[in-house]
């Protein structure tokens, strides 16, 4: 992992807040020269700092009734390639979303998804309980998302109640 300059870490800030940016705002906003600042993108995309380019969307505002369950996943490491390998043999499936190494509890999150809770219950059981390395797994259906990936997803309405005084 390289150390990272000052003005890369800020254009990587604003382009998290909004990824529609351009270039010529984001130099504007810090003061640099815009080519400058294309470099910086060009080098971290390069680099595979910025992987990709993606919205954040609200799907409860969307009549698409998608089902997503986060799975705590303890395994035993393998010799030689410690997590790795079973990691990367998980997050190969499509329905995976996320696959995280953890402290604690258990070693690997994973976030599923699928079209109904039958469909998540199959991969658990079909796909990823059979994996020689995978010791238990504990499944929590994600009801409602607040907020993700530091937006809020849904507009707070102000009190709509009359102010009364005596």
């Amino acid at each position: 992992m390289t150390t990272m300059d000052d003005k890369k870490l800020k254009v990587l800030e604003l382009l998290k807040e909004d990824a529609r940016r351009s270039p010529q705002l984001i130099a504007t906003m810090l003061g640099q020269p815009q080519n400058e600042v294309e470099q910086a993108i060009a080098e971290l995309e390069q680099d595979h700092v910025i992987v990709k380019y993606a919205p954040v969307i609200n799907w409860s505002k969307v009549d698409d009734q998608k089902v997503t369950a986060l799975i705590e996943v303890q395994i035993t490491p393998e010799r030689g390639r410690g997590f790795e390998g079973i990691a990367e043999r998980i997050y190969l499936y499509p329905e995976v979303k996320s696959v995280y190494l953890m402290s604690g509890a258990y070693d690997l999150l994973v976030e599923v998804e699928g079209r109904t809770l039958n469909e998540v219950a199959n991969f658990v059981s079909g796909k990823l309980s059979p994996i020689d390395s995978v010791l238990s797994t504990k499944t929590f259906f994600i009801l409602k998302k607040y907020k993700q990936d530091g937006i809020i997803l849904e507009e707070k309405e102000g009190d709509q109640r009359l102010l009364v005084t005596p």
